[in-house]
């Protein structure tokens, strides 16, 4: 997880702003109310998660993208390419802080002056560029299995795999966008062996780490986070290394991590 860094964020703004991002994001932009915002994701055609954001609706023509991993400039240069005749203009902005803010309700985004609060429940996210910058907002996002993609996450997890469809990031019942496809099957077939869960590591270790046992890999972690003497983390990991997992109290890696099981999340 981000540690005092600017947060990531960019703006679509203009008449097809909505419309745009409806034809490329895995959420249901159309129907989103100003004021308003949702879990939102850009796939590639393979139908992998290029990149995880929340999307907030500031107005009729304007979004706002706060990313959840990865780099803004490297995102806005991408979907550019897929601008092509929308009248849509896509904007980074530059030395943004994220801070935690007081408690605002789910899904509400409220903006005074130039900071922008995102409603997360117990907290807000707040940005802008005289916000106090803390991480205190990522121990309770943690928990609630929302994940943050470090670099080496990118462009790598199907969005089951990640546990998009429970926060509401994935629509099945809209038109088409890149990967939907890849999504309708996984969603409708089944296929996924791979899910998100919440962990408890012996040792510290680096977001996106790989964790080995008997050479091969078993946990991929996502974003670790200390606190009160304790670790955790959210992590990946198949479906039959959890369930072997689960008959047991913990495993431990080829590099003496203990690994334990507190929370898990299908699809």
């Amino acid at each position: 997880m981000p540690t005092s860094k600017l947060a990531q964020a960019v703006t679509l703004e203009g008449p097809d702003a909505v419309a745009f991002a409806q034809s490329q994001f895995t959420s249901q932009v159309a129907s989103l109310p100003d004021g308003q915002w949702q879990f939102s994701s850009w796939l590639d055609a393979q139908g992998r998660v290029r990149n995880l954001f929340h999307l907030a609706r500031l107005a009729d023509d304007r979004l706002l993208l706060l990313l959840r991993g990865g780099d803004a400039t490297h995102f806005a240069d991408a979907l550019r390419r897929f601008v092509f005749r929308s009248r849509v203009k896509l904007n980074v902005l530059d030395e943004c802080k994220l801070g935690t803010g007081e408690s605002l309700p789910m899904h509400v985004v409220d903006t005074r002056g130039d900071v922008v609060r995102m409603g997360c429940g117990t907290h807000s996210l707040q940005l802008g560029a005289r916000v106090a910058q803390d991480e205190t907002w990522q121990l309770a996002q943690l928990r609630a299995g929302w994940p943050w993609l470090p670099d080496t996450a990118l462009n790598e997890w199907l969005p089951p795999t990640l546990s998009l469809h429970r926060l509401g990031a994935i629509a099945l019942d809209k038109g088409c966008y890149p990967g939907q496809e890849i999504v309708a099957r996984l969603h409708y077939r089944g296929g996924n062996k791979r899910h998100l869960h919440r962990i408890q590591l012996s040792k510290a270790a680096m977001d996106g780490a790989e964790l080995l046992r008997d050479n091969r890999e078993f946990v991929r972690l996502l974003t670790v986070t200390t606190h009160s003497d304790s670790i955790e983390a959210l992590a990946i990991m198949p479906d039959e290394t959890a369930n072997s997992m689960m008959q047991s109290t913990d495993i431990t890696s080829d590099d003496g991590v203990a690994v334990r099981i507190l929370e898990s999340w299908a699809d």
